[in-house]
């Protein structure tokens, strides 16, 4: 086989996602603007077709999170040699991901006190029907599971995560049973990896369904009256995901970022497609281990632990959005209220991470700290979509930040597969039509 041929058939994970969602842009803005009321459309393209294999990706992804997380976290816990290390590990990476927090809310807040972009605007009186948050207190008292497997069945994360460590504490101090039931695990492990990679096969066509469905659904229309707030989130977005996380790895892990950010595409793609941390801990996973170099001891706990409370993108949103309804209902915000903001969007991180369209509901505990009215966060919903699927970018690439500092500092890093940039392709092999396969 000559090299153009060979070459044309090596097709790598990122730039096939990258064509779906291409493919899937084109094809939905061409339904939103041509078929919108086109009944036979609707009902079996957009609401059958696309609808149906968007629904079995996010399905076949979020199948493979409860498993991957527990069985992961018990090979890396009982890994561990020294027990002290984990309560060490814990708080460093709680302590990173807050830093990160911080520094994104304080960023968006600058940015948006800059440049104003609600000042002028003009919106008609809306109304949005608030959702409580629940207290911190509760969500501390509910990191114990009554039941493990009820908490499993459930989706709760840092229940499981709770559980998962104890249970690999447990198989360290159960001598030589503790240590066959650690292999199990292990041989376990490596068949939920498995499942990842022939999960990842079908990806592309999973990622055209669901942006197709979106844009065919949006449209262009929906993002030109908060075109302002909408480009100086994804501004923001894009300054943190491009400048905060390389820093950090440049100064506290000596880690060339150029090579991180090239290795983090396929997850990006996958976290931008589903809009959902949880869902993309899959691929998270096998890139932080099989890609950067980080042992599973340290990835099995801080990349679950960071799709559950690492909101970075949400806290830019969310400083953003705060600035931008104030301007609009022309209302000051003082410099006190500014440091609530932050404080408050950090808490939050921890406090609602487990709660669905966590985003809003603790954007409503920020507005209601400052004393503005929540009946506005109606105003940015339309946009809030969208802009969802980016800052879930930049919230993965956090997540896999913290895990390489963290895992830099523990002396749990492998430098040569992060250098290396052929290290961890055989997770994205593609199946060739003459029956070869080929690794990306």
């Amino acid at each position: 086989m000559s090299e153009a041929a060979e070459s044309n058939k090596k097709i790598s994970l990122s730039a096939r996602i990258l064509v779906g969602m291409g493919l899937g842009a084109f094809i939905g803005l061409i339904i939103n603007q041509l078929a919108p009321d086109v009944q036979w459309v609707q009902t079996y393209i957009t609401g059958g077709l696309f609808h149906v294999v968007g629904k079995i990706f996010i399905a076949s992804l979020q199948m493979l999170v409860v498993p991957l997380v527990l069985v992961s976290l018990i090979c890396g816990v009982s890994s561990l040699e020294d027990s002290s290390k984990l309560g060490r590990m814990g708080l460093k990476t709680v302590g990173l991901y807050l830093l990160t927090t911080a520094i994104a809310v304080a960023l968006a807040l600058f940015a948006a006190y800059i440049v104003g972009p609600g000042v002028g605007a003009n919106f008609p009186a809306t109304e949005f029907a608030a959702k409580e948050a629940p207290p911190l207190i509760n969500t501390i008292i509910n990191l114990v599971p009554k039941n493990p497997i009820s908490a499993m069945a459930e989706g709760k994360m840092l229940q499981i995560i709770v559980f998962a460590v104890l249970f690999g504490f447990a198989l360290t101090q159960a001598g030589e049973k503790g240590r066959t039931v650690t292999e199990f695990f292990q041989n376990l492990n490596e068949v939920i990896m498995k499942m990842v990679t022939i999960i990842m096969a079908i990806a592309p066509y999973g990622v055209f369904a669901l942006i197709a469905k979106l844009m065919a659904t949006l449209g262009i229309d929906s993002i030109l009256p908060l075109a302002k707030y909408f480009f100086l989130v994804i501004a923001v977005l894009l300054i943190h995901g491009a400048l905060t996380y390389p820093l950090l790895l440049k100064f506290m892990a000596k880690l060339d970022p150029i090579k991180f950010l090239k290795k983090m595409r396929a997850v990006q793609l996958f976290a931008f497609s589903t809009a959902s941390s949880g869902a993309t801990i899959p691929v998270s996973m096998e890139t932080v281990t099989k890609r950067l170099g980080v042992k599973n001891s340290i990835a099995s706990f801080t990349v679950p632990l960071g799709a559950t409370i690492n909101m970075d993108g949400t806290a830019i949103m969310q400083g953003v959005a705060t600035v931008f309804i104030a301007q609009v209902y022309q209302i000051d915000l003082s410099f006190i209220q500014y440091l609530t903001i932050i404080l408050t969007a950090v808490l939050a991180s921890i406090g609602t991470a487990a709660v669905p369209g966590v985003g809003l509901i603790t954007l409503t505990m920020v507005l209601t700290q400052v004393g503005l009215p929540v009946q506005g966060i109606a105003l940015i919903i339309g946009v809030d979509r969208i802009l969802d699927m980016i800052r879930t970018s930049v919230n993965v690439t956090g997540d896999a930040t913290v895990s390489c500092i963290i895992a830099k500092g523990e002396g749990d890093f492998n430098m040569d597969v992060f250098e290396d940039p052929e290290a961890g392709l055989e997770f994205e092999e593609v199946d060739l039509p003459d029956g070869e396969t080929a690794k990306t």
